[in-house]
């Protein structure tokens, strides 16, 4: 067990360390172009400058919670329509024929296309970026809650109805934990989504999140500020895959 965590440990450092040189020698390679010289503050070096100031000055942590908490609404949203939309569509045959084209043609349709009928329909920018994000989000947790039923056994529902289970017990002892690990791997699914949307919809209408502040920096020719940005997105990015990895792991019987 030892043995395997550290071996994980060393290729993930072996494979981050691959990733800082192909990015030192990427910005190298600007830096002693003149052509491109503009541009080598996107390297290791003048990052690294400007993390004191923007984590000092709040910038960071400010964006980051900002975009955190539209995340957050946002993927709740997606989640108390998604599992209900998903178990509707495993439990009835005809619901399932009647929404499965139309809910693959809207699953086929890029969340930030519906950012101009957004915009018009709901009466501030925030709350247009909470709907783009649920519309990324909600269909990889119907889709996989819908999966997830499909696998189950009708004759567990069987035994439930002749020992007399209500459908709140079938939903709470049977259905629910039964498609835990379908669920979790749907969210996590859709936080990936949601996190990739979240930023291009932060480039419009709003002085705020992690979006705006890589467009203020371009703007304003700040590229070590940007490439900050970037790193920040891919950390939470990351932890936040983690923690969905870890809780699959915990609440899933599958994996019990």
């Amino acid at each position: 067990m030892v043995g395997a965590i550290i071996a994980r440990v060393f290729y993930s450092l072996v494979g981050l360390s691959i990733l800082f040189g192909l990015w030192w020698y990427g910005g190298w390679l600007l830096e002693s172009n003149p052509a491109t010289m503009g541009f080598a503050d996107f390297g290791p070096g003048p990052t690294y400058d400007a993390i004191p100031y923007l984590f000092g000055e709040g910038i960071i942590q400010e964006a980051s919670i900002t975009s955190g908490s539209r995340l957050g609404i946002g993927l709740l949203l997606a989640i108390v329509t998604g599992i209900p939309i998903g178990i509707l569509m495993g439990r009835s045959k005809v619901f399932k024929k009647l929404s499965n084209t139309p809910f693959q043609f809207l699953r086929m349709v890029s969340p930030l296309s519906w950012e101009p009928i957004a915009v018009i329909a709901l009466p501030t920018w925030n709350q247009a970026i909470i709907f783009l994000i649920s519309m990324a989000a909600v269909w990889p947790i119907a889709f996989a809650t819908a999966a997830g039923l499909a696998k189950l056994d009708p004759a567990w529902f069987k035994v439930a109805r002749n020992l007399g289970a209500t459908w709140l017990d079938v939903l709470k002892e049977i259905i629910l934990p039964a498609i835990a690990f379908d669920v979790l791997t749907g969210i996590r699914l859709a936080l990936g989504v949601a996190w990739i949307v979240i930023v291009p919809a932060e480039f419009l209408g709003i002085t705020s999140g992690l979006g705006y502040t890589i467009q203020d920096s371009r703007e304003n020719l700040d590229y070590a500020s940007l490439a900050v940005t970037i790193l920040v997105i891919g950390v939470i990015g990351f932890l936040m895959d983690g923690i969905c990895l870890a809780a699959i792991k915990r609440f899933s019987w599958h994996h019990k």
